[in-house]
């Protein structure tokens, strides 16, 4: 048993999520900004990382003289993998399970947008023109969802119960998948993107997976094809994507994450008539900070009586492994 009422800080952005008053009733809580974690980590048994984007852990980490534990309220545990953490015996958990059905609902939402036009409908109506137009199906289309683990699997499920036809993209070629039946290995995108009618991205983002998307695997795809990354943004070449754009080697895309975060004013992709950007928000729904606590004290009740935690990530590869 680690301690009864073990210390818990929780990493904010300036506006600690009031849910968190749950956890008061099993920790001593403290809160801190990034800037104030450097004072509030010594003494600390656990960290609540809720600004997932931050970068602050790594500077303080030389205050961590306690610290035993670390839990990301976010799937990606990209930002959190530096070496110091790498390195050292604190555990790493993080929040899967919680995103899986909204992000695959929000990639069959995109889907449906683009085969049904509705993104140019509500231009149309903003402009008030009546313009008729045939559209498309989806049943009977293919997807190539890269990324095999539970949110690419919720895709997969989604998008098969609509009709279309799925495979996967993973580190290995396999086949006989229960959700996907074929997987290709991602050394092989480049080769097989030009079979499939939309190209969906969940992968984590690890040294692997850098820039898997780049202008070979764009230029591949068919010029009707869609693109739709709900991973991370440092995934794909993003120069490379508003070129395929540009050039229309593919025929639109949907995008909730981008290399720099907010997307830039400048960026071209804000203008492109078929690309739907929407700011990093695919997997919240109505509820979701509730189940984010919820799965949080759920581990720090294992870690109170020193049993084993849910998601462990694997730190030397980026993916959760219990």
């Amino acid at each position: 048993m680690v301690n009864t009422r073990p210390t818990v800080v929780v990493l904010h952005d300036g506006d600690a999520p009031d849910e968190m008053a749950r956890i008061a009733e099993h920790a001593e809580l403290r809160y801190a900004t990034g800037e104030e974690l450097p004072d509030a980590l010594p003494g600390t048994d656990a960290l609540f990382v809720w600004a997932f984007r931050s970068q602050a852990i790594a500077d303080a980490w030389p205050q961590a003289d306690k610290l035993q534990w670390i839990h990301a309220a976010s799937a990606g545990v990209d930002r959190l993998l530096f070496p110091q953490l790498r390195d050292s015996p604190v555990q790493l958990t993080n929040s899967r399970g919680v995103f899986d059905q909204p992000i695959a609902e929000y990639v069959l939402g995109t889907v449906l947008t683009f085969a049904k036009d509705m993104h140019t409908t509500l231009r149309l109506q903003d402009a008030k023109q009546w313009k008729h137009r045939v559209t498309e199906r989806i049943e009977g289309k293919t997807a190539l969802v890269v990324g095999t683990g539970p949110i690419g699997r919720a895709i997969a499920r989604q998008l098969s119960n609509a009709g279309l036809r799925v495979a996967g993209a993973g580190r290995t070629t396999r086949t006989g998948d229960p959700d996907f039946g074929d997987i290709h290995a991602s050394d092989d995108l480049a080769r097989v993107a030009g079979d499939y009618d939309y190209l969906v991205v969940a992968a984590p983002l690890t040294p692997q997976t850098h820039g898997l998307i780049n202008a070979d695997v764009l230029t591949a795809m068919r010029p009707s094809a869609r693109f739709i990354n709900v991973g991370r943004g440092e995934l794909v070449d993003q120069p490379a994507l508003v070129t395929a754009l540009q050039q229309e080697h593919i025929a639109g895309a949907a995008l909730d994450v981008f290399d720099t975060e907010p997307l830039p004013q400048d960026s071209p992709l804000w203008e492109m008539p078929h690309v739907l950007v929407s700011p990093h928000m695919s997997g919240d729904t109505l509820g979701w900070t509730d189940e984010l606590v919820d799965l949080f004290l759920t581990n720090l009740r294992a870690f109170t009586h020193g049993t084993d935690l849910r998601n462990v990530v694997d730190k030397q590869r980026g993916y959760v492994t219990a």
